[in-house]
């Protein structure tokens, strides 16, 4: 099954590759999506992107839930997956590893590398 492009303005740019139809009746279609794709494969382009954002993006906030009060990074919550910089040193060593943002501590990354 084809994927077309999300953006709500897609099919009113005008370029060779939106044109449909046959000589004296063409029309401009919405793309369909190829290999080079933008917000997780749904748009051709950061343009389509963003035209969709501009139509939809307040309604989808209010529906998955607006931050109303600020995020808080602390010293608990502040680990951060970071590439291991002695991996290739040391093959002992994990690929990745954790660093608290606040004292730069270093710890095994829990669980798989990926």
């Amino acid at each position: 099954m084809k994927k077309y492009c999300q953006g709500t303005k897609c099919h009113t740019y005008d370029t060779s590759d939106r044109k449909r139809g046959t000589k004296g009746n063409k029309v401009n279609q919405t793309r369909t999506l190829s290999t080079y794709t933008y917000g997780n494969g749904n748009f051709c382009t950061l343009g389509c992107q963003n035209d969709w954002w501009e139509t939809h993006g307040t309604r989808v906030v209010e529906y998955v839930g607006r931050v109303n009060e600020p995020l808080i990074l602390t010293e608990e919550n502040g680990w951060r997956k970071k590439y291991n910089q002695n991996y290739w040193d040391n093959n002992a060593l994990t690929q990745f590893v954790e660093v608290n943002m606040f004292t730069n501590a270093e710890r095994p990354l829990g669980g798989n590398d990926e």
